[in-house]
Parts: structure tokens; C-alpha cells; sequence
């Protein structure tokens, strides 16, 4: 009983204290995409944590009270080491959601992640071939619909992340509709740009908040997602592109960013601070800018799941509660 009481009791002192209990980890830079909306350092030769490393440094960080990982990339799936990590990374305790562009599934590999109990993320704006690759550089189109054939089956929560901008406003509930139609929860959000290292200023992308605040609101209106954290998570798209403020952001207390090097950050958007390998973890922390944190938090430039989630959860615990984990595959018209 003891370790069991001492692993539930570290991160919930961790949310009292405000220090971090999820991570996005970075697990590689590589990508095979090229995404209008992306400014991360991808595609860059610089070292990457090796699986031994990755066991090392995530087993301190499970200590510290961190227990929720969002594994992503550049594409996570170009590590061909990758279902050894995510097993390596469960068999320490974590929570774990792997976020994908969904170009590189195949039935092999989603039979090991069928093993783990593993939230999967496929990222897909688009059914229109030409659209996808304006938008994400790449014509994958066909690879990443014939990957979503292949998780019908899949036995945990699965999500489609639809990214909307100019290029697809017109068809964000089509893309709902196609989500609920192959049993994935749907998840709406929006493109970003000038919000420090992450959102990339793409001319083409760019919209009228106003406008984009109303393909939101019609998505609501339409019922077509299920009720809880993500349809409050419309609501709070809503406000921000009508220019209302959002709830204090998580980023550097309830979550960090951590990439494929080791390196950590606030969130994906903000500067690093220390490296794993070299620094402990509260040393990293107490290296933080709180006031960039604050001052980014209070534009209210952006409404990323991941540095705002914990913080949701903690004030809408109810709304979080009946949130479903799942949504029936149905043909919708």
C-alpha cells in the first residue's frame, strides 16, 4: 500500500504546489510534413535522447510527480524505436497520449499500441487532396485516410485534432461529421500565428477572428461534439477569437515541454530553460521567465490543449467528469 499511496500522493502535491504533472515530449525533431502553421525546430541534426536515456530521465521525472505524457514530434512515428519507448514509458506508470499525423500506420504497429492503454491523436484538417497539401506541405492524404481505416477496431480513446484556418473553415463540421463517422472524438482548434516559437505566420492561413469565431460557434450549435472538457473547449475558442481572455494558462506549473534532446521549456511556444541531462528538474523549473509565462498567458495569443488542460480540468471538474472517452462509429448525414 505504501508505494501505491506514495505514487497517487506525489502529483497530487504536485497540483497544490503548482508543479507540473504532464509533459509534451518531443520524442523526435524529424518530420515527414511541412505544415503552414509550424515553426518548430524541425528537421534539425541535433541529438536525440536514446531510449536508455529516455527510460533514465522519465523514470526522475515519474518521481517528481509528473504522470501524463503527450508523445509527439516532429512525426513520433519516424522513431523506429518508438513502440519501445511508449512500452518503456508505461511500464513506469505513465499516462500516455500519442499525437500523430497518422501517415505512417500500419497494422503491425497499431497492434502494439492496441497492447498499451494509449490515447492516439491523428491530425487531419482536410479530405480535399489538394487542400492537404497546401496546408501540410505533403501530398499524405491517402496514407493518413487509410490509416484511420485501419484503427476502426482500436480499443482506446481516439482522437481527430482539426486544425482550422482559411484554408478549411468551409469544411470544419464536414471534418466533425467524418471524425464521429470512423469513432473518433472530435477535436476543433485554431491555427495560431506570432505566438513566440511555435505558431508560423502563414499568409494563406491567417482568417478573420471574427469569422473563424463563428465556424466555432456553428460546430457548438450543431451538437456534433459530445458534451464535457472538449465542447468547453469550443467555448473557450469562441471567446478568445471575439476577443475575450482565457483562464490563466498552465504552462511552466501544471505542464512543460520537453524535447527530443532533452531540453525544457514552459511550453512548446516559450524558451528553453535546462537540459535533463545536465540539470535536475527543479533546478530547470526555478530557471523559468514567470513574467513571459504571465505576459503570454494574458495576450491570450493562443489556446493550445496542452499547456491549458490540468487547469481546466481543476476548474470544470464536473464538465471533465462527463466528458466521454469514446464516440460510436456512425454514418452521419
Amino acid at each position: 500500500m505504501a508505494p501505491a499511496f506514495a505514487s497517487l500522493a506525489r502529483p497530487v502535491l504536485n497540483v497544490i504546489r503548482g508543479r507540473p504533472i504532464l509533459a509534451v515530449f518531443e520524442v523526435t525533431l524529424r518530420c515527414n510534413s511541412a505544415c503552414g502553421y509550424c515553426d518548430l525546430p524541425l528537421n534539425r541534426g541535433r541529438y536525440e535522447l536514446t531510449r536508455e536515456d529516455i527510460r533514465r530521465v522519465f523514470a526522475g521525472l515519474y518521481r517528481e510527480g509528473l504522470r501524463f505524457l503527450f508523445v509527439q514530434g516532429g512525426e513520433p512515428l519516424l522513431r523506429r524505436d518508438l513502440p519501445e519507448i511508449l512500452e518503456d514509458l508505461h511500464e513506469l506508470g505513465f499516462g500516455l497520449t500519442l499525437i500523430t499525423n497518422g501517415t505512417r500506420l500500419t497494422p503491425s504497429l497499431i497492434r502494439r499500441l492496441a497492447a498499451l492503454p494509449l490515447n492516439l491523436s491523428v491530425s487531419l484538417d482536410t479530405l480535399d487532396r489538394e487542400r492537404y497539401r497546401w496546408i501540410r506541405g505533403a501530398d499524405q492524404l491517402v496514407d493518413v485516410v487509410e490509416g484511420i481505416g485501419l484503427l476502426q477496431d482500436f480499443p482506446h480513446p481516439k482522437y481527430l485534432t482539426i486544425i482550422a484556418s482559411e484554408a478549411n473553415r468551409d469544411e470544419v463540421e464536414a471534418m466533425v461529421r467524418f471524425a464521429k463517422a470512423h469513432g473518433f472524438m472530435p477535436v476543433v482548434g485554431a491555427y495560431h500565428w506570432g505566438i513566440e516559437r511555435y505558431g508560423k505566420a502563414e499568409a494563406g492561413l491567417q482568417y478573420d477572428r471574427r469569422m473563424l469565431a463563428g465556424v466555432f460557434e456553428r460546430v457548438l450549435e450543431s451538437g456534433l461534439v459530445p458534451r464535457g472538457y472538449f465542447r468547453d473547449y469550443l467555448r473557450d475558442n469562441v471567446r478568445w477569437l471575439s476577443g475575450g481572455a482565457l483562464d490563466r494558462c498552465d504552462a511552466g506549473r501544471y505542464s512543460i515541454a520537453i524535447d527530443a534532446s532533452g531540453n525544457v521549456a514552459p511550453c512548446l511556444a516559450l524558451a528553453h530553460a535546462g537540459n535533463l541531462l545536465q540539470s535536475s528538474l527543479d533546478d530547470i523549473l526555478a530557471c523559468f521567465d514567470r513574467l513571459a509565462i504571465t505576459n503570454c498567458s494574458n495576450r491570450s495569443s493562443c489556446n493550445m490543449l496542452c499547456s491549458r488542460v490540468v487547469g481546466s480540468v481543476l476548474r470544470h471538474p464536473l464538465s471533465a467528469l462527463l466528458t466521454p472517452r469514446s464516440v460510436q462509429a456512425q454514418v452521419t448525414t
